[in-house]
Formats: structure tokens, C-alpha cells, sequence
């Protein structure tokens, strides 16, 4: 059982790294804060009584599910928004009107999209998963360390129980094997 100092000590030092990547992924810093906050207090509540060194994976995973849950209320929201918010144009006159036609997406969101491009990103995505998931299990374990929990080269040889050295060369290795892969399938990122 973790104690509460445990606890305390592995929510102040995932602080930081988990905003960040709550940040990339929803893209708006109060809402990554929100999110951020109830994952943790979701690990508190729910978890605060196991394993010093189940941690790091639990709240990993109810990170990755409290984004998930904030986009599913964002698209909802944007639904009904999209119905309801003004069913008029602006200068009055209705004859015509086609609400769809006038509905402009914020820039820089999903919505904003094209279907082709939200398709491509997809297949970009599951490409770039599929060749991760070919790496050698020590590469692949230092990349996503450090690339995709954010984690610095220290924390990740520690996690790994290796030297810093061999993190770097890991990740070195790792980052070629994936650009010449993916280059492979014409993908350029």
C-alpha cells in the first residue's frame, strides 16, 4: 500500500508531464488542468491503496481515459450548440437560410477538419503505432518513455534500470528505425 507521502510525492512529480500531454492532446490549457486535477483525484480516491509502484501505470491509464471522457462531452456539446445557437441570421432575414452552410468551426479543432484530412491523420496514426509496436521491446520502451510520457533521459534510464547512455542510444535507434520506416510507406512527418 502506498503511504499518503508516497502518494503525494508521485502526484507532484507526474504533475507537470501529465499536463503537458493533456495539453497536446485537448489543445486548451484550462481544460488540461481540469483534466489533469480529475485524474488525480480519481487515483486518490479510488487507488490511493495499492502499490507504491502500481501508480505510475494506473494514473497513466486514468489519464488517457478522463481525455477521452472530455472529448466525448465536447462533442455532445458541440452538437447541441450546433443546433440550438442561432437559428436566424444575423441580418434578419430567413428565407434560405441554411444553418450548416453558416456554422464555422474554431480553427485548430477536430471540427475544423476536413473528413480526408481527420481519415488521413487516422491512417498516419495507426501506421506510426503499428511500426512502434515492431520495435525491439528495450527501443520501444525508452521512445515511448521519452517521447510519449515525456519523461527526461535520468527518469527514463531509472524507470528502465539501464544508464543514461544507453537510454540515448535506445532512443536514437529507435527515432531511425521509425523515420525509415515510415519513409518506406511515404509518410513524412
Amino acid at each position: 500500500m502506498a503511504t499518503d507521502k508516497e502518494l503525494n510525492d508521485f502526484l507532484a512529480n507526474v504533475e507537470r508531464r501529465a499536463f503537458k500531454q493533456a495539453v497536446y492532446a485537448v489543445r486548451k490549457d484550462e481544460a488540461a488542468l481540469d483534466i489533469v486535477q480529475d485524474a488525480m483525484i480519481k487515483l486518490a480516491e479510488k487507488y490511493g491503496d495499492k502499490p507504491a509502484a502500481e501508480l505510475p501505470m494506473l494514473f497513466q491509464r486514468i489519464l488517457q481515459t478522463t481525455i477521452l471522457d472530455y472529448f466525448r462531452r465536447e462533442k455532445v456539446r458541440n452538437t447541441w450548440v450546433s443546433l440550438f445557437g442561432g437559428f436566424s441570421r444575423p441580418d434578419g432575414e430567413d428565407e434560405d437560410f441554411d444553418i450548416l452552410s453558416s456554422y464555422e468551426a474554431e480553427e485548430g479543432t477536430a471540427a475544423a477538419e476536413s473528413s480526408a484530412d481527420q481519415f488521413e491523420r487516422a491512417q498516419t496514426l495507426r501506421l506510426i503505432e503499428q511500426e512502434v509496436e515492431k520495435l525491439p521491446a528495450r527501443q520501444r520502451e525508452a521512445f515511448l518513455m521519452r517521447y510519449w510520457q515525456d519523461m527526461d533521459v535520468a527518469e527514463t534510464a531509472e524507470a528502465m534500470g539501464c544508464s543514461e547512455g544507453s537510454v540515448k542510444t535506445h532512443c536514437s535507434r529507435a527515432t531511425h528505425a521509425l523515420a525509415a520506416a515510415l519513409k518506406a510507406k511515404g509518410i513524412k512527418l
